[in-house]
């Protein structure tokens, strides 16, 4: 690891593959942050989907200044940062297409990755749509796939991502649970229906903090910052059903970009 890196460590620390601060919130900049190389990769949850503004030069892949990654490059001004997280991305995606701004000379990555492997979309369609047995029913499904298969998978994404940049920090970052329970919601899901979502998110969150243990990443659970602001709660950083712009249904606002994701990353940088 650079020294530089270990100057700025020392100093601080799904409606389908298209569903695929708060406050004064920005960090203030750490000049010694100034010298660190940040990569940003994983899924629609670190491209910023949901928050809105987005690059149009990102395409389909709806990056925008408003996610974390961004945010925190705004505030602590690297040296150098490459945002290359993608709407709809799963494990193979981050692998094949955005790890090549990795180096040996990168100090910081983050990722988000493996809720579209595991067919988080899927579960929100099925159970927006379909009855609460065939929700619960398709919440367990995905809920094996974590057990089974995700893990392989979040290995093989790993070791690329440790392969790359042998001497960057890397912190993954897991999911929200969806809703308030009791929330203040009356129409839409059952509360069996909505306890079981927030069981699979708890569940998934479990099986990658576990993974990115076991390859020595530092691990960010978002869960503590969301909570109060869930779905059903009346002050909502999570966009629920949105007919109208589909793709934003069941991501994290603006405002849970800012106050959700970054603080979360920040404390684990």
């Amino acid at each position: 690891m650079k020294a530089s890196r270990v100057a700025a460590l020392a100093s601080s620390l799904v409606l389908g593959a298209a569903l695929t601060l708060a406050g004064a919130g920005a960090a203030q900049a750490d000049s010694s942050a100034a010298a660190v190389d940040y990569v940003a990769v994983g899924d629609s949850y670190s491209s910023g989907v949901g928050a809105g503004a987005y690059d149009s030069a990102s395409g389909s892949c709806k990056r925008t200044p408003r996610a974390y990654p961004a945010l925190w490059a705004a505030a602590n001004a690297p040296s150098s940062f490459a945002f290359t997280a993608c709407s709809g991305a799963r494990t193979t995606d981050v692998t094949a297409n955005q790890l090549g701004p990795l180096n040996s000379g990168t100090d910081l990555v983050s990722v988000t990755v493996g809720g579209n492997d595991a067919g988080f979309a899927d579960v929100m369609t099925t159970c927006v749509l379909q009855s609460e047995a065939t929700c619960i029913a398709r919440v367990n499904e995905a809920r094996g796939y974590v057990d089974t298969t995700l893990p392989g998978r979040l290995d093989t994404v790993y070791r690329a991502i440790r392969g790359k940049a042998p001497s960057a920090r890397v912190v993954v970052l897991g999911y929200p649970r969806f809703y308030a329970i009791p929330g203040s919601c009356i129409a839409g899901l059952t509360e069996n229906e909505r306890r079981a979502i927030n069981s699979a998110a708890d569940h998934l969150n479990a099986a990658t903090a576990k993974r990115a243990a076991d390859h020595g990443f530092a691990w960010a659970d978002v869960v503590p910052n969301f909570t109060g602001h869930e779905i059903c709660s009346g002050s909502a950083w999570l966009h629920s059903v949105n007919w109208l712009n589909i793709g934003e249904s069941y991501h994290p606002t603006a405002a849970g970009q800012s106050g959700g994701y970054l603080p979360a990353f920040r404390n684990a940088a």
